[in-house]
């Protein structure tokens, strides 16, 4: 099986059922759901959803640290192809493409995510269960490839560079300064600072994605014109932010799709940029006056 970034779920079950490759399937839904129906043979890891880190060498370290632990724990073997899958591509902010770009962050660049989720699958007539799966520990190794993540230093130093494009995915109203994060709730910041990046552009990251019952991503002739009127282009230095990564990770693996090579994912994100009140932050016009 090539290294596809995306994979069909008829092309998951193709390969599945001619035993041609070996592949773990990670489901990255809470344990509720994944109990109560998941697709066969799949183990679980929810903490790909919800870990918070900031990008501090010591938290860091327990990150890496932390996802050697689940990914032993659940067998994930060197070399071996891992899927991942949510509900779909927007159920949990794109927290499929959180895991893809992760375990590529963590060295194992044989993973995909699967196009439309558990509900693509079931749209294709294809079985899930509830079984549990049996697992043999491995002995996976964290190796970590740094050119695919940005740290807040380096997100520091691009706001005074103009060779680099700072690119905020988040949803309209964080970028409007409405709210905190997608987690506000009644009224109340989930974070300690509502705001921007400053000289961040801002593409909401459904602006990638179709307008289907189950969201796909766009063409790549259809992206690439999406960030061109935007001003930016296959050969920029991005480095994409939102809260916590994931939706940043699903326009990273967009982007990666229509040809753009330069591509680094803020990690931290709002969660750490909103807490620190060194870092400099911006308003919305509407929201500062």
């Amino acid at each position: 099986m090539t290294k596809s970034i995306v994979l069909t779920a008829t092309e998951l079950k193709a390969t599945l059922d001619n035993n041609d490759d070996d592949i773990l399937l990670i489901d990255v839904r809470d344990a509720a759901d994944y109990a109560a129906e998941h697709i066969p043979g799949a183990v679980n890891v929810p903490d790909i959803f919800y870990h918070l880190t900031t990008t501090s060498e010591d938290e860091l370290s327990a990150t890496y640290q932390k996802f050697e632990d689940i990914l032993s724990g659940v067998g994930l073997r060197p070399g071996q192809k891992a899927v991942l899958y949510e509900d779909g591509l927007t159920t949990r902010f794109g927290s499929s493409c959180r895991g893809w770009w992760l375990l590529n962050h963590l060295g194992h660049d044989n993973t995909a995510i699967l196009d439309k989720g558990l509900a693509g699958w079931k749209a294709a007539g294809l079985a899930t269960d509830n079984h549990t799966v049996a697992v043999t520990p491995s002995d996976f190794k964290v190796m970590v490839n740094n050119d695919i993540i940005a740290t807040r230093d380096d997100v520091l130093a691009a706001i005074e560079d103009d060779s680099v494009v700072l690119l905020d995915n988040r949803d309209a109203r964080e970028w409007l300064c409405e709210g905190s994060s997608p987690y506000d709730a009644d009224g109340v910041d989930y974070s300690p600072r509502r705001g921007r990046i400053p000289t961040a552009r801002w593409l909401e990251w459904y602006e990638l994605l179709d307008n289907s019952d189950i969201p796909t991503f766009k063409s790549a002739s259809e992206i690439t014109d999406i960030l061109a009127a935007k001003g930016i282009h296959q050969d920029d230095d991005i480095i994409i932010y939102c809260f916590k990564g994931s939706r940043a990770s699903n326009t990273f693996a967009a982007l990666k799709m229509a040809g753009f090579t330069r591509l680094r994912n803020y990690l931290g994100s709002w969660y750490e940029w909103s807490a620190d009140e060194s870092l400099p932050i911006e308003m919305a016009p509407s929201a500062a006056a």
